[in-house]
């Protein structure tokens, strides 16, 4: 006696029934090249005041950061 007698056995591979509202959410067309380089931009603004703001917050680390990186580079020329 169940109160759902469509159910299933309960297995995550079980195909009918729901397979319709596991689809996700409706496919919007596809952007444009203006739209991708846009959003990118903004991200890309986005990232460089990130930066900023962790080097005006952490500037003792930061700088430990640039030696350490300075030294890398020295040790790879010639």
């Amino acid at each position: 006696m169940t109160s759902n007698p469509n159910a299933g056995d309960g297995s995550a591979d079980d195909s009918a029934g729901g397979a319709a509202l596991r689809a996700g959410p409706p496919q919007d067309p596809p952007e444009t090249e203006s739209e991708r380089r846009k959003r990118r931009a903004v991200f890309l603004r986005e990232l460089a005041e990130a930066r900023e703001l962790r080097e005006r917050v952490q500037p003792r680390r930061t700088r430990e950061r640039r030696m350490r990186e300075a030294m890398r580079m020295r040790t790879f020329r010639i």
